[in-house]
């Protein structure tokens, strides 16, 4: 049973080449793996890091890292931990490879009901009996640290929070001020008096009094802004809306690294500020102050656990859009093997994040033949995938008849004309009669691999361009002749740029032999034979493309037995063939023999 006990910590995720996360921690034990479906709170995407990896474990008030399964360990600060208390700024590294880090935050500020109101007692007790204002202000004080835990919206949350700082201060209004894009704080919340909400564009903090406030990084009680330094007297709003106190809290969060190229630096992220003001003087005693202090200490705290649980949110509803947008699209996909009277035929997808930019289609046609496209959208994520969906409804088309050199033209001259997409594509489509027949275009794309009595060479060498990159490109097909027992490979190529840790690339002629040592097996076992060769070439390296592989084996006409085809040529065209009035014929390239 996991423990909901609310502890206010969160743990950066941090790759040296995307941007950093914060995720908070919501629930003991904390998952953190691979595969949100294996039960992970965390999901890390990336191979070096195992299904069931580690946990974040609450034990006797102190939160511990566990060694779950990750493969090579679990380090803390460089060194292995099968299990390790944490502490604030504590490094967790996954395995041997520092490409991943988790930092561990504790935000100090954090303490439960419990432990503030012995504090707030501590506070008393040395301040004296204290009078009922007094005692009222510890009791709201005490309120408001009861919303460390709540689940109230943020908005909420922050408006009771003003409600209280306006209590504690005897203000006329108070408001909570937010930095912008360009770290000018701005107005973004405002409450009266009477807890009645007010318009924040009506409202004008001065920023005389702000200023000083978050230059000192403490906060700032003006008793009687007459007597206050001469630029926050003079100052417009001041004088203006006749102000004669004011007090102002800045909000800060936990504290963070700044580097500079002389020397490395602790700053305090400002998250905000709270702003009070009234037009009568006040009268602050040293309790008064003191829970001030408190109050800013506990908003600080407040609004950056709401910020984080708000920031989760909206990574779990944008995790659930790109799980649903992967859903479908792997629905688009074909899935395992595949028979046809005359052709086996399966394939193998895996985009390196939620969703991709390869696709694979397979479909019959009504004149018997069976048609099949791989394509690859440069880039990868949401972008490419939404390309990837445009081209398959384009090419489906085919199924109805039209010309597949046609359509090429079409979506060559249809992306040319959209310059704001900026996507191109390669691809290559062919037709499979039941003799072994085959019609073929190509559009950028690597040329598949043919497999013929256990030697391996490529479709064609000449070079082609992607579709959407140039409009002056015109697409043209070709034919060959398969024979009974060739296997086609279709790739992308995410596969022969597949990166090992030193960036050394998988390269054309590993898949080659690849290819050939597992060509004997079904098709099947021939591609996860090739994605172990991949798998073991690049040691769990992090991958920057999708990995796409398609094999086609043709099993010959089911009218003929013991025929045996012409081989005198790879290459034969086909005549009278309707959709083909200019066939160009492309010799296959040389046979590169087996590599023992």
């Amino acid at each position: 049973m996991s423990d909901s006990t609310t502890v206010n910590a969160h743990l950066e995720i941090v790759f040296p080449d995307r941007p950093i996360q914060t995720i908070p921690m919501t629930q003991f034990p904390f998952l953190i793996g691979r595969g949100k479906e294996n039960g992970n709170h965390l999901s890390i995407n990336d191979m070096r890091i195992s299904r069931s990896c580690a946990a974040i474990v609450l034990r006797d008030a102190a939160l511990f890292v566990e060694d779950r399964g990750q493969r090579e360990g679990v380090f803390v600060n460089g060194l292995a931990a099968k299990s390790r208390p944490l502490v604030h700024g504590d490094r967790i590294r996954l395995g041997i490879d520092d490409a991943c880090q988790l930092v561990f935050r504790q935000v100090p500020e954090a303490l439960s009901q419990e432990q503030a109101q012995t504090k707030l007692r501590t506070i008393l007790g040395s301040m004296g009996t204290g009078s009922s204002e007094e005692l009222n202000g510890l009791k709201v004080l005490l309120e408001a640290t009861s919303l460390m835990g709540s689940q109230l919206p943020l908005e909420s949350v922050l408006s009771t929070m003003l409600d209280h700082a306006i209590v504690i201060t005897r203000a006329d209004r108070g408001m909570l001020l937010e930095p912008d894009a360009s770290g000018t704080l701005q107005v973004k919340l405002a409450r009266g008096k009477n807890a009645e909400s007010l318009a924040p564009e009506a409202m004008n903090p001065s920023r005389s009094v702000l200023g000083s406030a978050i230059d000192l990084e403490s906060a700032v009680v003006n008793e009687d802004l007459n007597l206050a330094e001469l630029n926050v007297q003079s100052a417009q709003s001041v004088v203006r809306q006749l102000l004669r106190s004011s007090v102002v809290i800045p909000l800060f969060g936990a504290s963070s690294r700044q580097t500079d190229s002389s020397s490395e630096s602790q700053r305090r992220d400002l998250l905000g500020a709270v702003y009070l003001d009234s037009k009568r003087t006040s009268t602050f005693s040293a309790l008064d102050r003191q829970i001030l202090d408190a109050l800013g200490a506990q908003a600080g705290s407040i609004l950056e656990n709401a910020r984080l649980i708000e920031r989760e949110r909206e990574r779990e509803r944008f995790e659930q859009e790109l799980n649903i947008a992967r859903e479908i699209q792997q629905g688009l996909i074909p899935q395992g093997a595949r028979d046809y009277p005359h052709y086996s035929i399966t394939g193998i997808h895996r985009p390196c994040n939620e969703v991709g930019g390869d696709y694979f289609d397979i479909f019959p046609l009504p004149d018997g033949r069976l048609a099949v496209l791989i394509a690859d959208v440069a880039g990868k994520g949401l972008g490419a995938a939404l390309v990837t969906t445009m081209l398959q409804g384009a090419l489906s088309g085919m199924t109805l008849g039209v010309d597949p050199v046609k359509v090429f033209n079409h979506l060559n001259q249809f992306l040319c004309a959209r310059e704001s997409v900026v996507r191109c594509a390669t691809m290559f489509f062919a037709l499979f009669g039941s003799d072994g027949a085959v019609e073929f275009v190509r559009a950028g794309h690597p040329a598949p691999l043919l497999l013929r009595r256990g030697k391996v060479c490529e479709l064609y060498s000449e070079g082609s361009l992607p579709i959407g990159l140039s409009e002056e490109e015109s697409y043209t097909s070709a034919a060959l002749q398969l024979e009974t027992g060739d296997t086609l490979l279709l790739y992308t190529d995410g596969v022969t740029e597949a990166e090992d840790k030193g960036r050394n690339l998988f390269q054309e002629e590993r898949l080659k032999k690849a290819f050939s040592e597992h060509g004997s097996a079904s098709l099947a076992h021939l591609l996860n034979g090739i994605l172990g060769a991949v798998e073991q070439f690049t040691e769990g390296a992090s991958q920057s493309d999708d990995i796409t592989l398609l094999a086609l084996s043709y099993r010959g006409p089911l009218n003929i037995k013991g025929d045996k085809h012409d081989t005198s040529s790879l290459v034969a065209v086909k005549s009278g063939t309707a959709h083909l009035p200019q066939d160009r014929i492309l010799p296959v390239a040389s046979q590169t023999s087996r590599k023992e």
